[in-house]
């Protein structure tokens, strides 16, 4: 029968449990352990301590249900360092022959010499003890084997896993009845244990549940821990030290309490010497050497916090996985299963983050914006490998902390990712949302030269399309940073991010199918306050509305850069359990969501970035692409820019509120005018390029493929010939055509009639491209002038014109 640790028996009192636990004892020290077990339940009915008593001896459970020990979890940076470790024990579990002899001696001599002469208790100790309490009620004296001692400790182990802290605690009580029912019980399973476990094994789980000091758990950590070694490793005198910590952990830890431990030691080396483990003279040089000079404490630095000590600025990118691994059903069924393998599993979690990325984005992130800014504007960054999906460094303007007790400058709250991972909602994307419009474009077979009619205006619902809503509500206003607009390609207004320009591509498209383009990248809400889900197909959305967290945006551009391959972000690449075996973890599943041909087409028209919006920051020495961003009034700004081999984001704004950034000082520069307020140039692209400049140097950086001539400049179509129409017929023959129309203000001399087109160009029958303007001039009625000096050209002869025919007239 398995034991669950909150079995009960009948209660007693404290006199009648000892009384049971003495007439046990006394039995098994006449007549043996084996004896004492079958006459026990006799004796105590005869004494009359068991009506109402505890569970009788045969009633008891006889079997140890023993689970794996809880280990600690160990999370490491792409190169294999370490970067942060968890544990509910910080333990490490090894086998026996991991662990000295001398160790195994120590703990034997100290704790049970006759650990390998008796049946899992100690009679003799056991009667000895009981006496003892008996003359002494608030004596507490043990008597309890190693094997005794296992058992207690996989019992409380056993409770703490299965979240049941009340069993825990009964499993450690010591005084009165329960704590003799306690000892009654473990005798028990002590018994027989040993009747089915070496005494080797049961040795070597002792050594690795018992507790080695203030929340140390098993001799490997321990050794680690004291003397920055292994458990093979230890010699005679770190053995007695250890050997000496398990009566009482915290009392006897060496780091804590080295003078009392170094006492406590000096006691076990006698206890060697007398049982024939070391020589007289080991014991004497022993003695005489203070622990303090034997200690090499290596502390473990534990959770996410103490992974900024390792690699600066990475506590946020540490949380992050650890809400993977707590969310993500390949580690578990449920929350609580999934939180107890992170802590008590002894996992090996490799992931994604680069170190020397991760120090580069936390020291320019911080460069642009710093940590507490008198301003309250804070700054992220999320930097992605394209085509693997893999985050390799992630950063905030903020120092990662999840306590109650945070300062300046200090939070848990992630920037970079959705809601559900790090309590952010994500931030509006401004104009970086414009390139899944661009995309949508030309996958609808349009170009980047393609001319559009980009004037600002007031847009009717009606003037949009959108297959999967019913779209209603009042006229789309908007505005132009850069003015009015006009007549423009695509490829202008996306060097430039005219706004007019992108909605005038939107009411020429479906905005359902923008929307589903932006999908296929990625894009998503942010969760929380943000909502879930797909962006809506909205006008507003088009410039970048709704909100969006800074990862999923680098997730998506690094789409752009592998040629339309688009991978989901993932954090980790392999989890091993304590037993080595790979677990199933979290995949990029990296799909083609745009033809090469559209991605080339989006590389080539944002590699124009640095001659239109970000003109003014250092251009990197390597092929790039980029788009800046920012929202209606410099609320949120961003760039978001990628090469071949890396992409990132950046985001720059206030963290907990929808606030402008204008008339404003940060980092010590001042924002004061309309032309100087807070743009995606201002502060998000120069971090950027700091970041990739020094991110990729040495770093042999391939070009984008090159965009192809139809993506650019469209299918060529001959210009309808409209001279001799009115200003209405040739509007509606160049726009059925793919044409636009523009009436050039001033009237010329024609002998088409007034008010009809008299020239057009490019002229009737060129081969241009589709959207382009076709630019008309309308006759004033009057004929064109004569002039009287103008020679008239004879006409040559040829076919037409034979000699002898008078310039071509006929007889």
């Amino acid at each position: 029968m398995a034991y669950s640790p909150r079995a009960r028996g009948r209660q007693v009192n404290a006199f009648q449990a000892l009384a049971l636990l003495l007439s046990f004892a006394l039995i098994a020290v006449v007549g043996g352990v084996l004896a004492g077990a079958m006459v026990l339940p006799a004796v105590a009915v005869v004494k009359g301590t068991t009506n109402l008593a505890v569970t009788t001896f045969d009633n008891l459970p006889s079997e140890l249900a023993a689970k794996p020990l809880s280990e600690k979890s160990t999370m490491l940076a792409a190169d294999g360092s370490v970067l942060a470790t968890f544990y509910a024990e910080n333990r490490v579990v090894v086998p026996i022959a991991d662990i000295a002899p001398i160790m195994q001696n120590a703990v034997i001599a100290t704790e049970d010499k006759r650990f390998y002469a008796h049946g899992g208790i100690d009679p003799t100790g056991m009667l000895r003890a009981g006496v003892r309490n008996v003359l002494n009620p608030n004596a507490t004296e043990g008597a309890s084997t190693l094997t005794q001692q296992y058992v207690k400790n996989t019992l409380i182990e056993a409770a703490l896993q299965s979240g049941d802290y009340a069993a825990a605690a009964a499993a450690k009580e010591a005084k009165g009845a329960e704590g003799y029912s306690r000892k009654l019980r473990e005798a028990k399973l002590a018994i027989a244990l040993e009747k089915s476990t070496p005494k080797q094994t049961i040795l070597e789980g002792y050594l690795n549940i018992a507790q080695f000091g203030i929340n140390l758990y098993g001799i490997e950590s321990a050794a680690n821990h004291y003397f920055s070694k292994h458990a093979s490793e230890l010699n005679y005198m770190e053995a007695a030290t250890l050997a000496g910590v398990t009566q009482s952990p915290t009392k006897w830890d060496p780091a804590k309490n080295t003078a009392d431990s170094e006492t406590r030691r000096n006691v076990v080396l006698r206890l060697l010497k007398e049982q024939g483990y070391i020589t007289v003279a080991e014991y004497t040089a022993g003695i005489a050497t203070p622990l303090a000079s034997m200690l090499h404490v290596q502390d473990t630095k534990v959770g996410c916090m103490a992974a900024g000590d390792i690699v600066p600025g990475s506590g946020y990118f540490c949380d992050y996985v650890t809400k993977i691994i707590a969310s993500d059903a390949a580690f578990g069924a449920t929350r609580t299963d999934r939180v107890n393998l992170l802590y008590r599993g002894g996992l090996t979690i490799t992931t994604t983050i680069d170190p020397h990325q991760q120090a580069l984005a936390d020291a320019e992130v911080k460069n642009g914006v710093p940590v507490s800014d008198p301003s309250g504007v804070a700054s992220a960054i999320s930097v992605i490998e394209p085509g693997t999906g893999k985050v390799t460094a992630m950063a905030q303007t903020t120092n990662y902390n999840p306590t109650q007790t945070q300062g300046p400058g200090e939070s848990a709250v992630n920037y970079n990712t959705d809601y559900k991972y790090g309590s952010a909602s994500g931030f509006a994307p401004g104009s970086t949302f414009k390139p899944f419009t661009l995309a949508q474009w030309l996958k609808d077979g349009h170009s980047l030269n393609e001319n559009i009619d980009a004037k600002l205006r007031t847009y009717q619902m009606s003037e949009f399309s959108a297959r999967c809503s019913q779209l209603s509500g009042p006229p789309y206003k908007f505005g132009n940073a850069e003015g009015s607009g006009g007549n423009m390609t695509v490829l202008q207004a996306t060097m430039n991010s005219v706004n007019s320009g992108y909605i005038k591509m939107a009411s020429e498209l479906d905005l359902c199918d923008i929307m589903d383009t932006a999908s296929s990248l990625g894009i998503h809400k942010g969760g929380g306050q943000s909502g879930d889900g797909p962006f809506d197909p909205l006008p507003a959305n088009v410039i970048g509305s709704q909100s969006v967290a800074p990862l999923t945006m680098a997730a998506a551009f690094a789409g752009f850069a592998s040629g339309g391959t688009f991978c989901e972000p993932i954090a980790i690449t392999s989890v091993r359990d304590s037993d080595g075996k790979e677990l199933g973890v979290p995949q990029a599943n990296c799909r083609q969501a745009l033809e090469p041909r559209i991605a080339n087409a989006v590389n080539y028209a944002l590699s124009n970035v640095w001659k239109g919006t970000a003109k003014g920051v250092q251009e990197p020495p390597f092929p790039s692409a980029g788009k800046t961003g920012t929202t209606s009034a410099n609320e949120d700004t961003w760039f978001l820019g990628y090469t071949p081999v890396l992409a990132a984001a950046v985001w720059v704004g206030f963290p907990n509120s929808f606030t402008k950034m204008q008339n404003i000082t940060i980092n010590g520069k001042r924002y004061y005018s309309p032309g100087h307020n807070v743009f995606g140039s201002s502060i998000a692209a120069p971090t950027w390029s700091r970041f990739m400049t020094q991110a990729l140097a040495g770093v042999s950086v391939p070009a984008f493929a090159p965009a192809g001539t139809l993506e650019i400049n469209g299918v060529p179509i001959s210009v309808p010939n409209v001279v001799g129409q009115s200003v209405d017929a040739a509007t509606a023959t160049l726009k059925a055509a793919g044409f636009r129309i523009s009436v050039a203000p001033d009237q010329v001399a024609s002998t088409v009639p007034a008010g009809s087109v008299a020239t057009q160009s490019p002229g009737a029958f060129a081969k241009v491209t589709k959207g382009s303007v076709i630019t008309v001039q309308l006759s004033n009625g009057q004929p064109p002038a004569v002039d009287p000096n103008a020679q008239v050209q004879p006409v040559q002869p040829g076919p037409q014109n034979p000699p002898g025919n008078g310039g071509g007239k006929k007889p």
